[in-house]
């Protein structure tokens, strides 16, 4: 039997131009062409990779650069001393120490100062760390008093030098000497302070201008020449915060400076006006009364010293006598008052020619309001500090016999 499916079962039509066999130099360009294809895109993943590299490496520099790394790690590198300003806040606080390269970044800083109630509280002044220290570092070097440095403080009365008490000998530094000790700091194991006799140097020398002696004080220091004394009186009483690594000329300068705007917001030129005298004698003024008496009886010596002033009286003051030997007695010889100098009111009319000493604010008050009264004398005759005043010379020699018997007046030498 004839099968007549496989007869007509239809074959498999051809689509397309007739396949031409490939030779075998086919073969070989077509292997070729496919091994170029691998090898471009395998350039071209490489290329791509390479520019992400590029590009977090750049990217990553521009970050630091802009930002820094986020902290530091490890003891520091140097010490540097560093200025809290008043006012400043946590985040300025930070800035300054990131400006100096303390800490890497101002907010880790203030990441590690949050919740720390000793940061808060910091005071204005300048303090020592390390450049190149962890945040939590920083925080716990300037919580610690330990680590404020320049903080000078002025006693009520102090003059430029030092002072020797002729009966113990004890010395009293003077203001020159104070600034000089506020200057010291140990930076890497080396101790640095800006010297006494540089200061006084610096006070002989540099003019007023350059050492910012306010405007009513010009003259009378002009008048001095070169003594350093005619500084005295300018740097007031009081607490201040100085650079120690600052020079000496501008230590001096910047506390003058801040010394005559606190005069001026204590009233001193406004009541220099209305008593038509200078801001400069009042501060003189003052300066005999701090020297003269205790508190109590400051406004009494400042009306003896008006009421003998308007009479064109010497004012014969033992603290004026003193003053330019720089020692502490209460009797002075009769060779001492004799010495002629700018300041002894024994031989010198008027007020003397500069201040004696830095005056309190109780002081300067009672220089700028005197108590109303007649008195022209005054002796402390115990050594309560019991003061009596008069204005009968008879009296005031009965007065001095009192203070004799009580041994006030006698002299060490």
């Amino acid at each position: 039997m004839t099968n007549h499916w496989s007869r007509e079962r239809a074959e498999p039509v051809a689509v397309g131009p007739p396949r031409r066999r490939m030779t075998r130099a086919d073969r070989i360009r077509e292997a070729r062409g496919r091994r170029k294809r691998r090898v471009a895109g395998g350039f071209a993943v490489a290329m791509l990779i390479v520019v992400v590299v590029v590009a977090v490496f750049l990217g990553s520099k521009l970050w630091h650069s802009l930002f820094g790394s986020n902290d530091y790690s490890g003891d520091g590198v140097n010490d540097v001393v560093i200025q809290v300003h008043d006012g400043d806040s946590t985040t300025a606080i930070g800035k300054t120490l990131q400006d100096h390269k303390v800490v890497a970044t101002a907010s880790a800083f203030v990441d590690a100062a949050e919740g720390n109630a000793a940061i808060s509280e910091i005071q204005p002044g300048f303090y020592k760390v390390r450049t190149e220290i962890p945040a939590a570092n920083a925080v716990a070097r300037l919580a610690d008093p330990q680590n404020r440095v320049g903080k000078l403080t002025i006693p009520e009365g102090r003059q430029l030098d030092d002072v020797r008490d002729v009966k113990t000998n004890a010395v009293t530094d003077g203001i020159l000497s104070l600034i000089s000790k506020a200057t010291c700091v140990d930076l890497d194991g080396e101790r640095n302070c800006v010297s006494a006799d540089a200061l006084k140097e610096v006070a002989s020398t540099a003019t007023p201008e350059a050492l910012k002696v306010p405007q009513w004080a010009s003259q009378p220091v002009l008048a001095m020449g070169d003594d350093h004394r005619r500084l005295e009186g300018l740097i007031a009483a009081g607490t201040w915060n100085i650079d120690p690594s600052a020079q000496a000329q501008d230590i001096l300068s910047t506390l003058i400076s801040a010394s005559a705007t606190q005069y001026a917001q204590g009233g001193l030129l406004d009541t220099a006006a209305a008593m038509n005298m200078s801001p400069y004698e009042i501060l003189t003024v003052g300066s005999l009364v701090q020297r003269e008496s205790t508190p109590e009886d400051f406004a009494k010596v400042a009306r003896v010293i008006y009421n003998r002033l308007a009479e064109n009286r010497t004012l014969e003051f033992d603290s004026t006598v003193n003053y330019p030997l720089d020692r502490i007695e209460v009797a002075t010889t009769d060779a001492d008052r004799a010495q002629n100098n700018p300041w002894n009111t024994y031989v010198r009319p008027g007020l003397p020619a500069t201040p004696i000493c830095s005056p309190s604010q109780p002081a300067l008050a009672a220089a700028e309001q005197p108590a109303p009264g007649d008195w022209l004398y005054f002796v402390t005759v115990d050594m309560q500090g019991t003061t009596l005043f008069t204005r009968d010379y008879e009296q005031h020699l009965a007065n001095i016999e009192v203070a004799r018997r009580n041994g006030v007046l006698d002299s060490a030498r």
